[in-house]
């Protein structure tokens, strides 16, 4: 079952705008390699868990994934042929902007986890980068 806030405090909520960079979640807090979102966009539950799955499978179940993006935006929809309003909510969005950390992997090889973020990326309908923990002398 796709991510999803067990309690809200409103069932519907405004757009809102997709300006500016991130700020919060944009460095590499856990893991040694990150997947990086380069463009603003809504990730639908539903996206972020299969790129979670494409991700675990790759590791073989080694080593440790961080999900750092979570759905709490309800995304509703109206049925065909209905008049004006919003419709009901239908599923659940992580507002993305670009340079947002959306996974995190430690523990393993890097080359392999690099080519587990690459096939993770591959699932997301949006540009995305992998970056590296910065080396401390």
């Amino acid at each position: 079952m796709p991510l999803s806030p067990k309690r809200v405090m409103h069932r519907k909520v405004q757009r809102g705008r997709e300006k500016g960079n991130a700020t919060r979640t944009n460095n590499i807090d856990f893991g040694d390699i990150a997947l990086v979102a380069m463009e603003p966009t809504w990730l639908d539950a539903k996206v972020i868990e299969a790129a979670r799955i494409a991700i675990n499978r790759k590791l073989d179940r080694k080593g440790k994934v961080w999900i750092r993006v979570f759905p709490d935006k309800p995304v509703s929809k109206k049925p065909a042929e209905v008049r004006m309003g919003k419709g009901a909510p239908d599923h659940w969005a992580a507002v993305i902007k670009p340079g947002t950390i959306l996974f995190e992997v430690g523990g393993v090889d890097i080359a392999l986890a690099e080519k587990a973020l690459e096939l993770a990326s591959s699932k997301l309908p949006v540009t995305t980068k992998i970056a590296f923990k910065p080396v401390k002398d």
